[in-house]
């Protein structure tokens, strides 16, 4: 799914540095070969980079979309994402979100779906390495690095 995935939307991203997302953000652009934009109607740039109102606003239709609502928001969130065009492959929910009944409607429309998973820690863990801290390695092994 990782591998076949060439743009991302992090829905609910935001600009403050504290946030889950930014860190996610800050990790896909330097670290994935991902095209990444950015949903959020409250803000205007995120690390530099414009922030589109809704997912109907973004100048392509996003193999996935990484959200980082709260839970109560993801029946919306799903909507936006049926109604684009052409499908988006993977509707992803970060850590902490998870909703079967909208997982089960993402699948009715033939979208794939992750759930209480951190995009960033499982790109990391299947391109690269994870460090204990969170931190992409560049190595895949299950050995620490001695000092």
């Amino acid at each position: 799914m990782l591998r076949a995935t060439r743009s991302v939307a992090v829905v609910g991203a935001s600009p403050n540095p504290a946030r889950a997302s930014n860190f996610v953000a800050t990790y896909l652009l330097s670290s994935s070969d991902y095209d990444v934009y950015f949903v959020n109607p409250n803000a205007e740039q995120v690390l530099g980079r414009p922030v589109y109102k809704t997912l109907a606003d973004l100048p392509v239709v996003p193999d996935l979309v990484d959200v980082f609502r709260r839970p109560q928001d993801l029946p919306a969130v799903l909507d936006d994402v049926l109604a684009l065009d052409r499908g988006v492959s993977t509707f992803w929910l970060q850590f902490g979100l998870f909703d079967a009944a909208v997982a089960h409607r993402a699948e009715a429309g033939g979208i794939e779906v992750v759930m209480d998973r951190c995009l960033k820690v499982e790109h990391a863990r299947f391109h690269g390495g994870l460090h204990l801290a969170g931190f992409d390695t560049g190595v895949i092994s299950s050995r620490r690095r001695r000092p």
